[in-house]
Parts: C-alpha cells; sequence; structure tokens
C-alpha cells in the first residue's frame, strides 16, 4: 500500500502530516510513503530526511494524490479532490460540519474519508486524538501570547526596588487547550484560574495548581464537551463572568461547541472593566469567538485591553506539531491495516465508522449529511 503525503496549500498552515520518524515505523508494516517535494520544509524537515527515513520524494503533486491512501492536515481544496484517485481514501482535518463543500466534493469523486476531528473520544482512540494533540499545542502558544503581550511580568518578582505581585491569568474552557494553557502560565508564575461549565473538570483544574472560578452554573455533555447553555443559565453565567473578569490581567478562551458558533463569554463589557494594558486571547475565533469584541484573525485594542485571535495556532510551532499529528495518523493507519500492511477498512469497528464522513462516494455521516443538505 502507498500512502501519499501532499504539501499544505492553505495559507498559514505550515505542518504536515507525516514526519520521517513515522515513515520509517510506516516502512516496517511494509506501507510505501510517496512524499511531496518540500511537503515538511515549514516544518524544518528537509526532503533529505524523508528519503533517509525510506520514503519516495516526488515534484509531481499528481503521483502523491495517486496514492492508495492520502494523509493531510488542512481540509483539501476542490482541486487538489479532483486529483483523488476513484476508491482511494482520504485522512485529515476535513471540517464536515463548517465544510460541507468540502464532503460534497469527496462524494463526487467516489472516494472514502476520514476525518480526524470526528475520531470518537474513547479510550482506545487516545492515540489518534488529533484534536487533543493540537490543542495541548494551542493551549501552550495561548498562554506564551499572553505573557509576551501584557507588557507585565507573569511571575512575582522580588528585587531591591520592591516586590511586583504575579499576574492574574483566568482560562474559560478547562478541555486539553485550556489545561495546557494553564500549566503553561504557572510554570511562567502567574497566579491561574480556570473555569468551565461541567464541575466534574475542577478537579483537573486544582490538580494544576489553579483555583477553581465558581459560578454556579454546570452544563456537561456528551463527548468530552459542554452541552449548549439555556438562555437563562446563559445569562446568569455572563453575567457572573463579566463581574470576574474584570480582576485579571489575561483572560485566555476556549470554550467551542462542536458544529456551533462559539459561545460569547467575554463581553464588551467585561473588556470595558478590565485594567488598560490587560490581554485576552481568544482561541475560538475560528468560530466567532468567545468575546464579544474579538475580530477573527487579528489584534485589535478595545478600551485599553489588546484582544488577540489567532487562527490555526498549532501551525505556528509546526515542527512538535506535525511530530504529534503525525503519531495520531500512524495509529489510525496501524488500526486500517494488517501487519503485512494492506489495507483493511472494518466499518464495524466505531474508531472507523465514527470517523467515517464519505464512503465510496456516499454521504455516510448523519450530521455531514445535514450540513450538506442546509448548504
Amino acid at each position: 500500500m502507498r500512502v501519499g503525503v501532499p504539501k499544505e496549500t492553505v495559507p498559514g498552515e505550515h505542518r504536515v502530516a507525516l514526519v520521517p520518524e513515522i515513515v520509517g515505523k510506516l516502512g516496517k508494516r511494509g506501507i510505501e510513503v510517496v512524499v511531496q517535494s518540500s511537503a515538511g520544509a515549514d516544518a524544518l524537515l528537509d526532503d533529505a530526511l524523508f528519503t533517509g527515513a525510506g520514503a519516495t520524494v516526488t515534484d509531481d503533486p499528481a503521483a502523491v494524490w495517486a496514492c492508495e491512501v492520502v494523509v493531510k492536515v488542512a481540509p483539501p481544496s476542490a482541486a487538489e479532490i479532483a486529483l483523488l484517485g476513484a476508491g482511494s481514501l482520504l485522512i485529515g482535518f476535513l471540517s464536515p460540519l463548517d465544510s460541507p463543500q468540502t464532503t460534497r466534493a469527496l462524494a463526487d469523486a467516489k472516494a472514502t474519508a476520514l476525518a480526524m476531528e470526528s475520531i470518537p473520544r474513547i479510550s482506545r482512540a487516545q492515540s489518534m486524538d488529533a484534536l487533543s494533540s493540537q490543542s495541548n499545542v494551542a493551549g501552550y502558544k495561548a498562554a506564551l501570547l499572553g505573557a509576551e503581550e501584557m507588557g507585565r511580568f507573569y511571575p512575582m518578582m522580588m528585587t531591591a526596588a520592591g516586590t511586583i505581585p504575579p499576574a492574574a491569568v483566568l482560562v474559560l474552557g478547562a478541555g486539553v487547550a485550556g489545561l495546557q494553557a494553564l500549566a503553561t502560565a504557572r510554570r511562567l508564575g502567574a497566579r491561574t484560574t480556570g473555569y468551565d461549565v461541567r464541575p466534574e473538570v475542577a478537579e483537573q483544574v486544582h490538580s494544576l495548581g489553579a483555583n477553581w472560578l465558581e459560578l454556579d452554573v454546570e452544563a456537561s455533555g456528551e463527548g468530552g464537551y459542554a452541552r449548549e447553555l439555556t438562555e437563562e443559565e446563559r445569562a446568569r453565567q455572563q453575567q457572573a463572568l463579566t463581574d470576574a473578569i474584570k480582576g485579571f490581567d489575561v483572560v485566555i478562551t476556549t470554550a467551542l461547541v462542536p458544529g456551533r458558533p462559539a459561545p460569547r463569554l467575554v463581553t464588551a463589557e467585561a473588556v470595558e472593566g478590565m485594567k488598560a494594558g490587560s490581554v485576552i486571547v481568544d482561541l475560538a475565533g475560528e468560530t466567532g469567538g468567545n468575546c464579544e469584541l474579538t475580530e477573527p484573525g487579528q489584534t485589535v485594542v478595545r478600551h485599553g485591553v489588546k484582544i488577540l485571535s489567532p487562527l490555526n495556532l498549532p501551525a505556528t510551532m509546526p515542527e512538535h506539531a506535525s511530530a504529534l499529528y503525525a503519531r495520531n495518523v500512524q495509529a489510525l493507519l496501524e488500526l486500517l491495516t494488517d501487519d503485512e500492511g494492506n489495507l483493511h477498512l472494518d466499518f464495524d469497528d466505531e474508531i472507523v465508522s465514527g470517523c467515517c464522513i464519505v464512503r465510496d462516494g456516499e454521504i455516510v455521516n448523519e450530521r455531514a449529511k445535514a450540513a450538506v443538505a442546509a448548504a
């Protein structure tokens, strides 16, 4: 079996789907890897490293897309999908709920497509959980951005000229990204506080040495995500948050609801009440943002508060983000192949069926199907 690794074409996407280390491991299973020239350049991975690991490197993108299996990071363009062979398998982040045109094009190409973001969040699939691996990168970088942009110290500084108190950092959303942001900010010396509408994650927040912000609103949901709040709960939560946010130097927001606009947690009133020079890092910009004043992809200053909405933060740390993603892909490929490296898709397996969006040209994921119908 041949696995193709094309160069990512989305602007700002610097990751690569496989790294030389994983190429070598797949080769031992009898899997041949074909890599497009310079596919790993932005992740500091030279073509020679892929060749040394046993991959075939080619300048011809058509040769990569002609492989039985193609692995990507970002969703493919229409031109890329047109290069897929009928009956081929595509693996990558496919945005099935937000990009119905991609799903429709994959179906028209008679391909089979597995979405990395749709892999069930069960214990057996932890090694394949690319959402978590990339969220770790995003949370880490968000904490660094908060420290860099605030213009004040994170840690307490005791000097001959006096003592500077530690910065107060609030993280909204205690998923993988939020927990990593809390851990990183604390390592940098900040006084950290976490909040989530799922009270069961309070223990994880405390385990990182952070405080828990009590707002008396809970919304535990399925699959590790929060459920959508009722109107009454949302109003009560927002007012309590608005009052609390004003006392923090840095606010990092990570709250997402799959397939829906990001919940608005930081109001304009809260921003106006924050100390001048404070910073908000909004990681939900790609779905509208958690802050009412966020401008996705932009950095703006409102009421003396700097609001950052970086998009695709994992791509800003492409070397390690690619390495983590490649291990997720490797784990999935090992599930999909036998010991000789032959492809065997078992759609009775809950992992395979759970992440399959298109099968032999038919849209099989119900939510993706609904998104296509509504487009």
